[in-house]
């Protein structure tokens, strides 16, 4: 019996790649949805016996669309397919009724060893005229900024599993933001840090395989007083607060760079992190950048840490030289999954 089957992201990249990588011969009628809320929809029309569910979505994200299930006691199956790997992130899913949590980016043989493992898919049983794995996914569109943002969505997890290890606390991680603008408008783009008076931050400089950039860790200076409660510190000893600056940029800088280097197959190189502004406003800190680019594309992932008023700002920046290297290396990893 022909298996109906929804893949709930909204990224059209993710949803693209997963439906690629499907057992060819798996008997299945695919479906797709951009956010919990449509994913019910379908699911309330027959059209998801299993569902492959994203994390970090608009509208409702998969923690609030397992709840939804659990609690209209739809008939589905949940696989959650995240980019989001911090250990609290994956128990409390199977809290929440998930049969199993794969990580992003994921491939052939481990989707298909997960189908195995619960009886939905084994060589034995596959149709031979079931549709073609060549097939699906055809007709989903994959503009650039949504291949920025999804990159951007697997780094952005692997950072906030080794901060939420690091600061044993549960990293609540966002949709990040890609934007192509002006050097001049970048502070239009801190949206996690609009009400923040007064701001510190830290840069890091990275080169790899032609494309360079830089990294900003921008904190919110009202963030310091909890910072200091996490950490066990007197933050109103200026060392600590520096020490503290120092430390969190340059482990998510590292671990955000390396996933994305992972992803396109680029291996990046940082420069030593440098102090680029304290306790100043964001237009204050952003001006050299305006100074040395005009035009950048920005990658944002506002940070926020459960528990705690503590809100910091991940910005990526790659000025115009660097584009054509970044898209034809986001050009390969669109291929892949055609």
């Amino acid at each position: 019996m022909t298996l109906p089957v929804l893949i709930c992201d909204d990224s059209s990249l993710a949803r693209k790649q997963l439906a690629r990588i499907l057992p060819a011969e798996w008997d299945i009628e695919l479906h797709f949805a951009e956010h919990g809320l449509e994913a019910l929809e379908r699911i309330r029309e027959g059209k998801g016996a299993l569902l492959f569910l994203d994390l970090n979505m608009p509208v409702m994200d998969g923690y609030e669309t397992l709840e939804a299930i659990r609690k209209e006691d739809l008939n589905t199956l949940v696989l959650v397919v995240s980019g989001d790997v911090q250990p609290e992130a994956k128990a409390r899913v199977m809290k929440l009724g998930a049969l199993d949590f794969i990580r992003k980016p994921t491939d052939v043989d481990t989707i298909t060893l997960v189908l195995g493992r619960y009886g939905f898919f084994s060589a034995s049983d596959a149709k031979q005229d079931a549709a073609s794995g060549e097939q699906r996914g055809l007709n989903i569109e994959v503009s650039q900024r949504d291949m920025y943002q999804e990159v951007a969505n697997v780094a952005m997890g692997r950072a906030g599993e080794l901060l939420a290890k690091a600061l044993n606390v549960f990293v609540e991680l966002p949709i990040p933001t890609v934007n192509q603008i002006a050097a001049s408008e970048l502070h239009m783009v801190l949206s996690a840090l609009d009400n923040a008076t007064s701001v510190s931050a830290v840069t890091q400089g990275f080169t790899g395989d032609g494309i360079h950039g830089e990294a900003m860790v921008i904190f919110n200076d009202a963030s310091f007083h909890d910072m200091g409660r996490l950490l066990g510190n007197d933050l109103k000893d200026k060392r600590y607060e520096l020490e503290a600056l120092m430390d969190v940029s340059n482990l998510l800088t590292g671990a955000c760079l390396q996933g994305l280097g992972e992803q396109l197959y680029v291996r990046f190189n940082q420069a030593h992190p440098v102090i680029l502004g304290r306790q100043v406003e964001v237009k204050q800190l952003l001006a050299q950048a305006k100074n040395r680019w005009e035009q950048v594309l920005a990658i944002e992932i506002g940070y926020r840490l459960e528990g705690f008023a503590i809100e910091f700002d991940l910005l990526l920046l790659f000025p115009g030289s660097s584009l054509p290297l970044l898209e034809q290396q986001l050009q390969h990893l669109l291929e892949g999954s055609e």
